[in-house]
């Protein structure tokens, strides 16, 4: 079949972020190991006019991300060029899911929605409740800048959750998503050929990222504050051990977080510039532990930390939290503790390194864990299965 996987933020801030290294990619990985034809349509706010792009040879289409009304014209131009034999909508959005949906009304095709992420939640999750005055409406919805012209308005995030059972099926990666939202458990799987720690030499990583001399506690995705950094940060004041450092990968898009960080806990941090989606095994490789240090938030619960099997696949000790599918997803093959606790990241963190050969093995524990259940033949088999009622 040909598969169109209908995306709602192409821009850097969004899937764009990371390249073919986020879970629309992942999905159309998997897809494409089934001999399925893929391809990607989205929106853009970085983008003027439609554009065509390619990542690892996945054709993708964009079209410019604006403020209603003219977001209307990149909608109707895309579902114009919508003609896959089945569609498949990533995240629970109008701009993905709701699309999908009006296409399938037009041209009859069938609609996946895939949800990695509870988007109501960064707006108060079931507490969400749009409540305004007359006047108030008015203004958000006749200003230029007025609140509901944006797409992706909590109004129209809250409107798409009520949409869910109108899919012909559902995709997620989390019990906590699954609890909430039905569907098929597909975890996030890992590139697990690419990612390989054989294919890469640890120091000379080091050596080429500029940390040499230190051991280095990574952190390979956006800071925010759910993410539990500064407990680790915490925790290194605590510790005062002069050769580590947190090495964060990338930052964070949405807002002055990173600065907040470095503020205080600057002597702790070494940030790298964002890279792509093919350089990130080689930067995961100057790793000497991974750290997942998730907080206890609706959000940190709905998500499945890509960032997790980056660790897992390139053989690192994982310090990580009891958040969410964390600890099912690691098994014994790391270091778990609990959530919001620098005094426990400090302990595990002179217990891995005093223990150096056996932190070792449990990153030789990890990597195999990841091959056997979160690579991406692991999701192309689930996939196969759900779509054999489509398939003649």
């Amino acid at each position: 079949m040909k598969i169109s996987l209908v995306v709602s933020d192409l821009s850097k801030s969004g899937v764009g972020r990371w390249g073919g290294a986020v879970r629309p990619f992942l999905l159309s990985q998997a897809l494409r190991q089934l001999g399925h034809s893929v391809e990607i349509l989205g929106f853009n706010r970085e983008v003027s006019a439609p554009t065509r792009s390619q990542i690892d040879g996945i054709p993708i289409t964009a079209w410019p991300a604006r403020p209603y009304p003219p977001f209307l014209t990149s909608a109707r131009q895309l579902l114009q060029r919508l003609d896959g034999d089945l569609i498949y909508a990533y995240k629970l959005k109008a701009t993905s899911f709701g699309l999908a949906l009006l296409h399938r009304r037009l041209r009859g095709r069938p609609v996946l929605l895939d949800i990695d992420d509870w988007e109501l939640g960064l707006h108060g999750g079931e507490n969400f409740a749009y409540r305004p005055s007359p006047r108030q409406l008015a203004r958000d919805l006749l200003k230029a800048n007025g609140a509901l012209r944006n797409p992706d308005h909590p109004l129209y995030l809250q409107w798409a959750e009520g949409w869910v059972a109108q899919a012909d099926a559902v995709t997620t990666h989390t019990q906590f998503m699954q609890a909430r939202f039905g569907g098929v458990y597909l975890p996030n799987g890992k590139d697990v050929h690419r990612f390989d720690p054989e294919r890469y030499d640890a120091q000379a990583s080091r050596d080429r990222y500029g940390l040499a001399g230190y051991r280095v506690l990574m952190f390979p995705g956006a800071p925010r504050p759910y993410k539990g950094i500064e407990d680790v940060l915490v925790a290194l004041d605590q510790l005062e051990i002069p050769d580590l450092r947190l090495v964060i990968v990338g930052g964070s898009p949405y807002d002055d977080y990173d600065e907040q960080l470095r503020s205080r806990w600057g002597r702790w941090i070494v940030q790298l510039p964002p890279v792509p989606a093919e350089q990130m095994p080689e930067v995961v490789a100057a790793a000497h532990v991974v750290v997942v240090p998730q907080r206890n938030h609706p959000n940190a619960l709905a998500q499945f930390p890509l960032k997790l099997t980056d660790g897992m696949a390139m053989a690192k000790p994982i310090l990580a939290t009891t958040v969410g599918d964390i600890p099912e997803i690691l098994g014994e093959a790391g270091y778990l503790v609990p959530p919001s606790a620098p005094d426990q990241i400090a302990a595990a963190l002179q217990a891995i390194f005093g223990e150096w050969e056996g932190a070792l093995a449990r990153g030789q524990q990890a990597r195999r864990r990841c091959v056997e259940h979160y690579s991406v033949e692991v999701m192309a088999d689930i996939l196969a299965r759900l779509l054999a009622r489509w398939q003649s």
